[in-house]
């Protein structure tokens, strides 16, 4: 009797393998990549037992932490401060459309009830389940979910650390085993896409460590890590559920949105950025707000809330969604520092949300004076700078009228050669941070 169940979940298995390496979206991804490509905005969340030690996500590769000392970490980790409505209100009022929270970061800490593993948030005294208590926020809010998730692992024995570029310093020996790790990724995956409503995405990370580094001519993976299997699982249990993966390459079949670390799309300035841009699927850059993902002590780096304001104006110019990081600390509270700019940044969303939310890339990339975001037949020119009062353009469509976009006021232009335009700037009301220009076309 249970031999041709066998043979039918295996013939059931290949074909949806093959399915991802022909990859076509179901109509309800196809929703969620266009409601995607409308965000704009996301807060990214690095938080875990890493906190504690206040130096990075990165901290047990870095200081070369055995597993056996890092596991003690379990006993100190106790964030009695944390606030699940107070974190999504946070993403919520500064005009955020959904969280991406690390749920297993590459130190292999669960942020959840996992049934895979004791190494988990769970088995601290402080002893809920994060990742369940922001999913119920979120859909009580209005926020959407995803979910990052860690494909290496410097704790377990069983992931193939010995071919890794990172994690040899954490006392393991023997040898990996990846097909034992591969069904241990496949039942925490199906755990948090079962077990916590919608997800709205899942963000993976870690590829890279099986590669030669970015920018090297090869990027070929050391070991088969059978993203099929991986990918297809996701589609199956979640069909709206977008792919991502952040591994620095250009996107593989059945991934739905590319990523850019440290970086818009088009630029280099991480050294990690050297994939082509996709043309078919949305964009997202993820940037940190001070120089750490994870909570870091003595990062006192913050950007401006102007640098981010900016750095939001010129992702949406480029088609793109910014993800904005903080780092709680290990408490469970958010800094002032990253609290206080997102709530400006809040602020100035509620006067200019229309030119950023929806809005699709400008004609023109973004220059040194500013960016242009585009929706339907309105042109948004984002001014970083006003120094002089008459602003020329090239205008590839015919100009029917210009306004300020914070008041209405009627601003006078001049039509000419070769398309440019002349905007007199006069008599706008000048702002330091954008002053947003809006040009009425004729499509």
């Amino acid at each position: 009797m249970k031999k041709p169940a066998v043979f039918l979940s295996l013939i059931f298995s290949v074909c949806f393998s093959f399915s991802q390496n022909n990859y076509v979206p179901s109509p309800e991804n196809l929703q969620a990549r266009k409601w995607f490509d409308s965000a704009r905005f996301g807060m990214f969340i690095h938080w875990g037992a890493f906190s504690v030690l206040g130096d990075g996500e990165w901290v047990m590769n870095n200081r070369n932490i055995h597993i056996d000392e890092y596991k003690r970490l379990l006993n100190i980790f106790n964030p009695v401060d944390f606030d699940a409505q107070k974190w999504v209100s946070t993403a919520k009022n500064a005009g955020m459309q959904y969280i991406t929270l690390i749920t297993r970061h590459h130190d292999g800490f669960s942020d959840w009830d996992t049934k895979q593993s004791d190494w988990k948030i769970t088995n601290t005294h402080w002893g809920k389940d994060a990742v369940k208590l922001i999913a119920e926020e979120c859909h009580k809010q209005g926020i959407k979910l995803f979910v990052y998730y860690s494909l290496l692992d410097w704790y377990r024995e069983d992931y193939p650390h010995e071919t890794g570029r990172t994690g040899q310093g954490t006392g393991r020996t023997g040898k990996g085993d990846y097909a034992k790790y591969l069904q241990f990724m496949k039942n925490q995956l199906t755990e948090l896409l079962t077990n916590y409503g919608e997800i709205a995405g899942v963000w993976f990370d870690g590829y890279w460590d099986q590669t030669n580094p970015e920018g090297a001519a090869d990027r070929s993976p050391r070991i088969d890590w059978k993203l099929d299997k991986i990918y297809s699982l996701i589609h199956k249990l979640q069909p709206q559920c977008l792919i991502g993966n952040n591994h620095h390459m250009t996107p593989f079949p059945g991934e739905d949105f590319q990523m850019f670390e440290q970086d818009l799309p088009g630029e280099n300035n991480s050294g990690l950025s050297f994939q082509e841009i996709s043309t078919k699927m949305p964009l997202e850059s993820c940037i940190t707000m001070n120089d750490s993902w994870g909570f870091n002590i003595t990062d006192r780096n913050y950007k401006s809330t102007k640098e981010i304001i900016h750095l939001l104006i010129k992702d949406a110019a480029l088609g793109a969604n910014l993800l904005l990081n903080i780092g709680p600390i290990p408490n469970g509270d958010i800094q002032p520092q990253f609290t206080s700019r997102l709530q400006e940044v809040g602020e100035w969303l509620k006067t200019y949300g229309t030119t950023i939310y929806g809005s699709h890339a400008g004609f023109m990339k973004p220059q040194s004076w500013g960016a242009i975001t585009e929706k339907g037949n309105k042109i948004y020119l984002h001014l970083f700078k006003t120094d002089d009062d008459r602003f020329f353009i090239k205008i590839p469509t015919k100009v029917k009228a210009v306004r300020q976009f914070s008041n209405g006021k009627t601003l006078k232009f001049q039509v000419l050669q070769d398309n440019y335009v002349m905007i007199d700037l006069k008599d706008a009301d000048k702002s330091d941070i954008d002053t947003v220009i809006e040009v009425e076309a004729i499509k």
